[in-house]
């Protein structure tokens, strides 16, 4: 008999019959004799909904506070949907939010960080066979406030419980099967990956993919929580995400997998007086608008200026030009220029370590495609470029078959 947590996403409760097909499955693992905890999100599309609601009410501008006690409630519909379904069915559930369960966490609205869980009640619960149904993605503060956990999560909810339960694995159901060496819709040969370290799982989330919540990883690899991505109505194995084990490592491929992200810009400021403190004078304005930067690139010329380039989201594109213009005239730059037409896409893999001539291979394949490298970035076991976005699936696509990653044509993902 295992404790397994489990979490379904808003497309896998989207619907009473999705509720009535989650609660099925739940059934089938309570009759193997597993305890479960189910977290899940708010219906597909119900937390936009009210979000709408309260921008409208607020001429896009809610009080923080007030929108967490809105937005909170998508999950409290769900879970008691599903402890119904499952009551149905003759399963013993109950239903907690948050802060039923406390779900301690600072007060940092829509955006709050898990300080602590109290576990006993939960327990009390599983002793008593039931099936315990919390709402993911929320919270509650020292002073009874309730908080929010942020986009995604209720991930972190998840992998949170199964930290504090120490649950044998952390199931996260949604829309795909697992994790794949890439995006199948850009590369039909992808393959889904057996299994995944946390390190290369948060590499790749960090980059570009999308299968899982980027705190949620982080929790998980520092509880050392066994994490599974399932597919929510296929069956079928998934992908495991755990510790880095060194002596299978030995036999790991060189890259598991190829992240890409198109929501990036370049900004270059050219002619700057190369000058002690002048990546600050650059970039502190930046982050004092609370604008992220990714990639970053300085060259020295031969008359004492310097150019430095950096990235970052295109959300922030605009804004960013706009501070580093206003920037430039304050130090004495020659020009700023701006590209919002670029992509990121990088090759992971814990692999790296004991492989030499990684980098070299992969510009080699974008060689070899015509595709110019515009910036590099590289860590223990990621190697990023930027490139024209034009360019960015040939690219996927050519590194793709280049590592060896391309499944067997029987194997593709239809």
């Amino acid at each position: 008999m295992a404790l397994i947590v489990q979490k379904f996403g808003g497309t896998s409760v989207g619907s009473v019959e999705r509720i009535q097909q989650v609660a099925d499955k739940i059934k089938k693992f309570r009759e193997r004799g597993d305890d479960i905890v189910v977290v899940v999100s708010a219906m597909s599309g119900e937390t936009n909904r009210l979000i709408d609601l309260a921008k409208q009410i607020t001429d896009g501008r809610p009080v923080p506070r007030e929108l967490d006690v809105m937005v909170s409630t998508g999950e409290q519909v769900t879970i008691a949907l599903l402890a119904m379904a499952l009551i149905k069915r003759d399963v013993p559930a109950i239903s907690y939010t948050g802060s039923q369960v406390r779900i301690l966490t600072d007060s940092s609205h829509t955006k709050a960080r898990i300080l602590q869980i109290d576990d006993q009640r939960l327990r009390a619960d599983l002793k008593a066979g039931r099936v315990v149904v919390v709402a993911g993605f929320q919270g509650v503060d020292e002073q009874g406030n309730i908080t929010t956990l942020g986009r995604g999560g209720s991930d972190t909810t998840a992998v949170a419980l199964a930290a504090a339960l120490k649950a044998d694995e952390c199931q996260i159901y949604t829309d795909v099967d697992g994790v794949y060496t890439t995006d199948p819709r850009v590369v039909s040969r992808a393959r889904r990956l057996e299994k995944i370290t946390f390190e290369e799982m948060l590499e790749m989330a960090s980059l570009g993919s999308k299968v899982l919540q980027i705190r949620s990883v982080e929790f998980a690899g520092k509880y050392n929580v066994p994490l599974r991505v399932l597919h929510s109505f296929k069956e079928g194995p998934g992908t495991l995400i755990t510790i880095d084990d060194e002596e299978e490592s030995m036999e790991q491929p060189i890259i598991s997998g190829i992240a890409f992200n198109r929501d990036e810009s370049k900004l270059t400021i050219r002619g700057v007086p190369d000058t002690p403190g002048v990546a600050f004078k650059i970039l502190g304005p930046i982050s004092a608008a609370n604008i992220e930067v990714d990639m970053i690139v300085q060259n020295v010329a031969h008359d004492n200026t310097t150019d430095f380039t950096f990235t970052v989201n295109q959300v922030d594109y605009d804004n960013a030009l706009r501070i580093l213009e206003k920037t430039a005239s304050e130090i004495g730059a020659r020009v700023v220029h701006g590209d919002p037409s670029i992509a990121k896409v990088s090759i992971v893999g814990v692999g790296m370590r004991s492989h030499a001539g990684v980098a070299s291979r992969m510009f080699e394949a974008l060689a070899k495609e015509g595709i110019n490298i515009q910036m590099i970035s590289t860590s223990e076991i990621k190697v990023s470029v930027v490139i024209e976005e034009k360019y960015l699936e040939l690219a996927v696509r050519a590194l793709h078959t280049a590592f060896e990653l391309d499944a067997p044509v029987s194997q593709e993902k239809n």
